[in-house]
This record gives structure tokens, C-alpha cells and sequence, in this order.
């Protein structure tokens, strides 16, 4: 009955996602005057999961076709330059980081709504 409890695994790559989120924002924003820095994002959460519940993730380069076990690495925004080359807007850095916030809690609602369920089913 219990032999597949992806609910937990999803909770917890939503939670990995959003810390990556929020550490991605607080490196660009640390990096707003940094002339020529530009500023990086993260993919949507639905794009990194698509797969990564099924697949094996690497530890090393050369493990599993070269995949790679950490949390996704941001990508370049493109979006307008300031006139020093940087390319970090305050603002929406900002709602990134809100954004994150919000998302690493739903992780932590549905992990504990979920042990709830789990809890109650077992009888304790």
C-alpha cells in the first residue's frame, strides 16, 4: 500500500527548489552594483521536475551519463542592460525572493498534510 510516496519526494524537490530560488536572488542582489554582472534565474519548477522523480541523479561527472546531482543552476536573464553592463533589477529580485518564500512553504504545507494522512492511516 505504501510502497510509493512520490508526495514526499515532490514536497521536498519543491522545497530544494525554492532554496535554490532564494539563494539564486540573494546573489543577485548582492551583485546589483557589480558592473558587467548579470543577473541569473532559475527555470520554473515544473520544467526542473519533469523527469527528476524517475531518473537517477549523478554525484560525480562521470556517473549516470554525466547528469548532474545538484539543484539546477540558474540561467542567464536577458533583459536590458544598465549602462555599467548590469543586468539586476531590484524589484523583481524582490518578488523572486517572496515568490521562493511562498513556494517553500506550500512544500512544507503539503509534506505535513501529507504525514498527516499518512499518520492518521496507520492509526497513530
Amino acid at each position: 500500500m505504501f510502497q510509493n510516496l512520490d508526495i514526499f519526494r515532490t514536497a521536498m524537490a519543491m522545497a530544494k527548489h525554492a532554496g535554490n530560488q532564494q539563494a539564486l536572488s540573494a546573489q543577485n542582489i548582492a551583485n546589483a552594483d557589480t558592473p558587467g554582472y548579470r543577473a541569473r534565474e532559475m527555470p520554473k519548477f515544473q520544467d526542473t521536475l519533469r523527469g527528476s522523480l524517475i531518473d537517477q541523479k549523478a554525484t560525480r561527472s562521470t556517473h549516470l551519463h554525466g547528469q548532474s546531482g545538484r539543484g539546477a543552476d540558474g540561467s542567464v536573464v536577458k533583459t536590458v542592460l544598465d549602462p555599467n553592463g548590469n543586468s539586476v533589477s531590484l524589484e523583481e529580485e524582490m518578488v523572486k525572493a517572496v515568490d521562493a518564500k511562498r513556494h517553500h512553504d506550500k512544500a512544507l504545507a503539503i509534506y505535513r498534510s501529507s504525514l498527516t494522512v499518512l499518520r492518521t492511516s496507520l492509526g497513530r
